[in-house]
C-alpha cells in the first residue's frame, strides 16, 4: 500500500495534480518498458507508482479518465510493423509480493463465487521475455504478433518463424486432424548463456550491448530484416490459449498436455497444485532453484485450473480474475553512497542521481542510480557516506531503497540540494505541490540539449540517424541549437555531416533524408515531439482532434482547452504558457519558412456521429464486448467518454457488479441504462 501521508496529499486539488502526476509518469515508464525496451526504473519502482495510483482512483473515482493507466493493459505498438487486433484481449496480470497477497487472492475467489470449494491452481516460472501470440489454420503457422497494448499488436510473422521451438506445422498424433483453427500464447526468451554468448559477440564486433536477456529477446523479434532475427538464440515456451474453452480441455493442466502433443514446448517446471498453500510452497521452492536456472524468470504464475471456474471469474478492466502473478523480491546488494550529482531534464526538472561504489546487483555492475526528486531524496533519509541498499527489480536500471542505519559512523554528510541550475547558474524554483525542483531557464544548454533529443527522438518525429549521441555531437560542434536548426541542418546536409568523427557519407546521407522525410507529421506526432510539459502522446491526440489544425491550436485559450474531455487546469495552463511565449512563435515561425508544413488532422466520423452530443460514463463489468470495444464504438459514433462523474455526462452504463459510481450517478439524477439498452443506442 503506497504511503500517501508521505505525499502530503491534503485536498482535491493536490490529489487531482498527483494522480494526473502519476497517470503521466506510468504512460511514460509503459511505453519506455514495452514499446521502446528502454526502461529508466526498476519494476518495483513502477509497481509502487501504479499501486499508488489505483489507491488514489479508488478512493476518487471521479478522477479516473478514460486513458488512464489504471483503464489499460499496455503501451502502443511501434508504428513499423502492420498491426494486429487480438480476438480476446492479451491482458496483464495482478501482482502478489508475499504469501498473505496469495491468501488474499483466493479469499477474493471466495467471496466473488459465494463459495468455498477447494481450488485447484497451476503454477509456472514467469518468464522475463516477450509475449507472443501465434495462429495455425489448419495446423499451419499463419500469424504471430507481440502482446503490443493487449488490444492490439505488432504483426512479426516473418520472424517468429525463424525459431526453432515454435512448430511451423502442428504435430498430430493417430491421422487425427489438427485444429482448422487455434491461438497459442507463450513466450519468446533469450537463455542466460546464450545472452552472455550475443553480447561477447556484439562486443568484439564494436556493436552496443543489450542490457539485459528481455530487451534482447524484445530487440530481436522487432528486427525488420528477419534474416537478423534468425542469427539470435531465441527460445519459446507456450503457456495458453486465447480461447481454451474451444479446445478439448477442461482445465489448464490439460491444455498445457494437449499442446505438448501438437508440438509446442512447455515449461517443465509447471506444477499442479490442490490448495493454495501448495502453490505458496511452490513459490519458495521455485525461488530456491531460480539461480541455477538457464533463464531468467521474476516470479510466478498462478491460474486457476478448472477453465469453467475461469469462466465464472471472469475478468476485471486489465486483468483476469482467476490468475495473479507472485513477484520474487528485487535483487538487491550493499555499497557506498560516494556522491549526489544533480541533472537537468528537458523541462528543467532537476534529478538527483546517487555515485555508488560499483557493486554486482543481479549479473550487472551498478555505479549509478536515480533518486528522482527531492522528496523522494528527504524520504528516504540518504547522506553522502552511507551504505545504502540498492536493487534491480525487472534487471532494469536500479534504485537506492534506503540507508543501512546501523552502520552509521557520524562522518556522513547531508545531501544539499542546489539552489541554482548546475547548468547555468540560474535560480531554481519549485511551484506549489509539485514533487519536482526546475530551472526555469528556456534557454538553459541542457534543457535545449535534451528537447532537441525528445524532438528527433522515436518519442517525437523519430529522425533516424538523429538519436542521443548524434544530437549532442550536433550541439557540440554548433551545427544545431534549437529545434528549426535540424531543418536547417538538412538543407545542408550531408555534406554538413559527412566529415563529423562517426558518420561518413552514407549516414550523413541517411540522415538527410530522414530529416526530409520528417518534414510533413501529422498533427499529433508534432503535439508530442514539441515536449510541453504535461502533453504527452494521448493529450496531443485529444488536442489534433479537437483543434485540427496547428493554427487553430496556437490561437486557443485556456477555456478553449478545457472544453476538452480528459484536459485539466494544469494543462489547459501549460499550453496557453507555451504557445503564447513569444520564444514558440517564433520558432514555428522559422519551421514554417524552412518548409516543414504540419498536416491538419482529418475529422473523423466523430464529427457528426449519431452519438454527437452524448456522454457516457461505464460502471461494472459488461458481458458481451469488453470495456475498450465500447469505448472505440462510442467514439466513432461521434460520442464522447467521461472520465469521471460529473453533470455534463448523458448516460451511466451499468455493467455486472458496479461500483460506487452508480450510488453517485443516482445522487445527481443522471440517466442509468444498462448494458442492453447501451448496445441499442450502438447498433441503432
Amino acid at each position: 500500500m503506497a504511503q500517501l501521508s508521505l505525499l502530503n496529499i491534503t485536498g482535491q486539488d493536490t490529489v487531482r495534480q498527483r494522480v494526473q502526476t502519476l497517470q503521466r509518469e506510468l504512460h511514460s515508464h509503459a511505453h519506455r518498458y514495452y514499446v521502446l525496451d528502454e526502461p529508466i526504473i526498476a519494476d518495483a519502482e513502477y509497481d509502487r507508482l501504479f499501486q499508488e495510483l489505483l489507491t488514489l482512483e479508488q478512493q476518487h473515482p471521479e478522477l479516473i479518465t478514460p486513458d488512464s493507466p489504471s483503464q489499460r493493459v499496455g503501451g502502443a505498438p511501434l508504428a513499423q510493423f502492420a498491426t494486429v487486433a487480438h480476438t480476446n484481449p492479451m491482458l496483464s496480470l495482478e501482482n502478489a509480493f508475499a504469501p498473505n497477497d496469495l491468501v488474499d487472492f483466493e479469499e477474493r475467489l471466495f467471496r466473488f463465487l459465494q463459495s468455498r470449494t477447494p481450488i485447484t491452481y497451476v503454477t509456472e516460472p514467469k518468464l522475463d521475455g516477450l509475449a507472443v501470440e501465434l495462429v495455425y489454420e489448419n495446423g499451419l503457422f499463419t500469424l504471430g504478433s507481440t502482446r503490443g497494448d493487449g488490444l492490439v499488436g505488432e504483426e512479426i510473422t516473418q520472424n517468429l518463424k525463424t525459431i526453432p521451438a515454435i512448430p511451423l506445422r502442428l504435430l498430430t498424433e493417430n491421422g487425427e486432424a489438427a485444429p482448422k483453427h487455434l491461438e497459442v500464447r507463450g513466450e519468446v526468451f533469450i537463455g542466460l548463456t546464450d545472452f552472455k554468448k550475443l553480447n561477447e559477440a556484439r562486443g568484439g564486433a564494436g556493436e552496443s550491448l543489450f542490457a539485459n536477456p528481455r530487451n534482447a529477446a524484445a530487440g530481436s523479434l522487432r528486427q525488420l530484416d528477419p534474416k537478423i532475427t534468425a542469427t539470435r538464440p531465441l527460445d519459446f515456451y507456450v503457456y495458453g490459449a486465447s480461447d481454451p474453452t474451444a479446445l478439448p480441455c477442461r482445465d489448464q493442466h490439460a491444455l498445457l498436455k494437449y499442446l505438448g502433443g501438437l508440438g509446442f514446448k512447455i515449461n517443465p517446471l509447471v506444477h499442479l497444485c490442490q490448495s493454495i498453500s501448495e502453490v505458496i510452497d511452490q513459490f519458495a521452492q521455485l525461488q530456491g532453484q531460480r539461480q541455477a536456472l538457464t533463464y531468467d524468470i521474476d516470479g510466478m504464475v498462478v491460474k486457476i485450473n478448472d477453465f469453467a471456474l475461469q469462466e465464472r471469474l471472469g475478468a476485471k478492466a486489465r486483468s483476469p480474475r482467476w490468475a495473479i502473478a507472485a513477484k520474487f523480491a528485487a535483487s538487491q546488494a550493499t555499497t557506498s553512497l560516494l556522491a549526489v550529482e544533480f541533472g537537468v531534464g528537458r523541462t528543467g526538472a532537476i534529478t538527483p542521481v546517487a555515485i555508488l561504489a560499483p557493486v554486482q546487483v543481479g549479473g550487472v555492475m551498478v555505479s549509478r542510480a536515480t533518486l528522482h526528486n527531492e522528496d523522494e531524496l528527504r524520504r528516504k533519509g540518504l547522506m553522502i557516506g552511507d551504505i545504502v541498499v540498492v536493487q534491480r527489480a525487472g534487471d532494469v536500471i536500479p534504485e537506492v531503497v534506503k540507508p543501512v542505519m546501523e552502520n552509521r559512523t557520524g562522518q556522513e554528510q547531508a545531501i544539499i540540494m542546489p539552489t541554482s541550475c548546475p547548468e547555468c547558474g540560474v535560480t531554481l524554483v519549485r511551484v506549489g505541490q509539485e514533487a519536482i525542483t526546475r530551472c526555469p531557464n528556456p534557454d538553459c544548454p541542457a534543457q535545449r540539449v535534451r528537447s532537441l533529443i525528445h524532438f528527433a527522438g522515436k518519442s517525437g518525429m523519430d529522425i533516424e540517424g538523429l538519436g542521443k549521441k548524434a544530437v549532442e555531437q550536433l550541439v557540440k560542434e554548433g551545427l544545431i541549437q534549437d529545434i528549426p536548426d535540424i531543418y536547417q541542418l538538412g538543407q545542408q546536409a550531408p555534406g554538413a555531416l559527412a566529415d563529423l568523427d562517426g558518420w561518413g557519407e552514407k549516414s550523413a546521407e541517411n540522415a538527410a533524408r530522414a530529416i526530409e522525410a520528417s518534414r510533413a507529421p501529422t498533427l499529433t506526432r508534432f503535439i508530442t515531439a514539441l515536449g510541453i510539459r504535461h502533453v504527452g502522446e494521448v493529450t496531443a491526440q485529444l488536442l489534433a482532434r479537437h483543434f485540427t489544425s496547428l493554427a487553430r491550436l496556437c490561437l486557443a485559450g485556456e477555456a478553449d482547452f478545457l472544453q476538452i474531455e480528459g484536459i485539466g487546469e494544469q494543462v489547459a495552463t501549460s499550453l496557453v504558457d507555451y504557445f503564447q511565449a513569444p520564444e514558440t512563435t517564433e520558432m514555428l515561425a522559422r519551421l514554417e519558412a524552412l518548409g516543414v508544413c504540419v498536416q491538419e488532422e482529418k475529422p473523423g466520423a466523430e464529427a457528426d456521429g449519431v452519438l454527437a452530443g452524448y456522454i457516457f460514463l461505464f460502471t461494472g463489468v459488461l458481458a458481451s464486448l469488453s470495456r475498450s470495444e465500447a469505448k472505440a464504438r462510442i467514439k466513432e459514433l461521434g460520442g464522447q467518454i467521461a472520465s469521471g462523474l460529473n453533470r455534463r455526462v448523458t448516460h451511466v452504463v451499468l455493467g455486472d457488479s458496479p461500483g460506487s459510481k452508480l450510488a453517485k450517478a443516482q445522487e445527481l439524477g443522471l440517466p442509468v441504462i444498462t448494458e442492453a439498452e447501451f448496445l441499442q443506442f450502438v447498433n441503432r
